[in-house]
């Protein structure tokens, strides 16, 4: 039964949604928030949980699996250091979704994805 694995698929091929949400991630560790269209927050927000929830395990086969998602070393040695400090003791919702104004372009619904502090 395919009961609870809906998934986001944004309209694209499995590949090219697999790249979309590795550079949105890359870039969400890069600066602690992002701002993009509703489906792909929704859809990064897991990814960015579960590379965090990785990190607060911090063993070395945790790290590969980090690196084999995010492809800068830099990202990932930030992650691993600097961001799970702040997450030690908390046990999931590190990241917060907020919903903003409209894309002017053409209205599609845009949110800002941050870490919780």
């Amino acid at each position: 039964m395919r009961h609870l694995r809906k998934r986001n698929k944004l309209s694209l091929p499995a590949d090219q949604r697999k790249a979309v949400l590795r550079s949105l991630a890359n870039s969400f560790f890069k600066t602690g928030e992002i701002k993009t269209t509703l489906g792909k927050a929704r859809a990064l927000q897991s990814e960015v949980e579960k590379l965090i929830s990785l990190a607060r395990r911090g063993d070395m086969h945790a790290r590969r699996q980090a690196a084999s998602f995010l492809f800068e070393k830099e990202v990932v040695k930030r992650l691993f250091n600097e961001t799970v400090g702040t997450f030690k003791s908390k046990k999931g919702g590190y990241t917060r979704l907020i919903k903003t104004a409209p894309r002017r372009g053409d209205a599609a619904p845009t949110a800002i994805l941050q870490l919780v502090n």
